[in-house]
């Protein structure tokens, strides 16, 4: 299979792969040449793909997958290339940085609700 992983900044890898395993928001799962044509969310994790009997890892942040026939594309925030001793750790940052940046968001919600329901209010009065 023909193997992508694209960032914002650019292609993080172009290559091939006998077979890839990732994580989705469902489980881990695993791709071979001939699987099904799919699309998934990515979790934060540990992603392997094999090529000529060898194993290499990344820790990718959250994103996209996509196969379509030979072609499997990936489309994230961040990936990083290393050891799995240092991409657990990797991974453990991505998940504190996706929770803080989830708690931002929840707090801009509850100002825009708190806003929202002011207005509505002000309305109600006049």
């Amino acid at each position: 299979m023909k193997f992508k992983i694209m960032l914002p900044s650019g292609i993080f890898l172009d290559c091939e792969a006998d077979k890839i395993v990732a994580e989705c928001t469902l489980g881990g799962f695993c791709l071979l040449p001939n699987h099904v044509d799919m699309a998934t969310a990515l979790s934060p994790g540990i992603l392997t793909y094999y090529h000529q009997g060898k194993a290499i890892s990344f820790a990718v942040d959250a994103g996209i997958l996509i196969k379509k026939g030979q072609l499997v594309r990936i489309s994230s925030h961040a990936a990083v290339k290393g050891e799995l001793g240092e991409l657990e750790l990797e991974v453990d940052r991505m998940l504190e940085d996706a929770s803080e940046a989830e708690k931002a968001a929840r707090t801009t919600v509850a100002k825009l609700e708190a806003g929202f329901i002011r207005s509505l209010i002000e309305v109600e009065t006049v």
